[in-house]
């Protein structure tokens, strides 16, 4: 009877635990591409980053117009008369940056007007000169106010009500449905509320977000 050689057997043990080392870093790689790219081959880490700069360049929108308020007998621009410094009497019609840019002083820049993942649009460079719609990517709730805590202030411009997406006014009412485009965050949305406070919203959310201010309509301004 032949005797097994244990030099060979030591070496077809090394080749089979080489090969065990082979699969278990392959589902090891196959298991961290499934966590960080998204379906369309996007890295999750960079659009969840994207989206958190999002959120916090309109908390930093809705400090200003707290700022603001706080010197304007707690009215926000769209309240607050043209001698004082707001725009209330250009509100049924004047374009959505108007109201960010009588309040440059309290967002210090321009810069946090323009969400990270809007790929169509570039931050204005100066407050007077180079600001204007297509320098904006977030909506003004020209109906929101102090007293109604809920209320939309500011948001994606991604948002719709089903009108056609260059109309320079939306309303949200209970007949139209809201919901967000694909042009920015994949279907989803940001707002900031009334009370300085910013939410991150599906569809369904921003319809029960809706609901939830008792309003039948919330007028906005759209950078269009």
């Amino acid at each position: 009877m032949e005797t097994p050689d244990p030099e060979a057997r030591d070496k077809k043990s090394e080749h089979a635990f080489t090969l065990v080392e082979l699969i278990v870093v392959l589902a090891g790689l196959l298991f961290l591409a499934a966590i960080f790219l998204s379906p369309t081959g996007i890295p999750r880490s960079r659009g969840r980053s994207q989206r958190i700069n999002c959120v916090n360049n309109l908390k930093q929108i809705g400090l200003g117009y707290r700022t603001f308020s706080l010197d304007n007998q707690d009215c926000y621009p769209m309240q607050t008369a043209m001698t004082n410094g707001g725009t209330l009497e250009l509100a049924a019609f004047a374009p959505a940056y108007l109201h960010f840019q009588v309040m440059s002083n309290e967002l210090t820049t321009p810069k946090i007007l323009v969400c990270p993942e809007d790929k169509n649009r570039t931050a204005a460079t100066n407050w007077i000169s180079d600001l204007f719609n297509g320098k904006l990517s977030y909506f003004v709730g020209i109906s929101a106010n102090e007293t109604n805590a809920q209320m939309l202030l500011s948001g994606d411009r991604n948002i719709t009500n089903g009108q056609p997406a260059n109309s320079r006014f939306i309303d949200l009412t209970t007949n139209r449905p809201a919901g967000w485009t694909a042009d920015i965050h994949q279907l989803q949305g940001n707002v900031g509320l009334a009370d300085g406070s910013v939410q991150q919203l599906s569809s369904s959310r921003l319809r029960a977000q809706m609901a939830g201010t008792g309003d039948l309509t919330n007028r906005l301004a759209m950078p269009y």
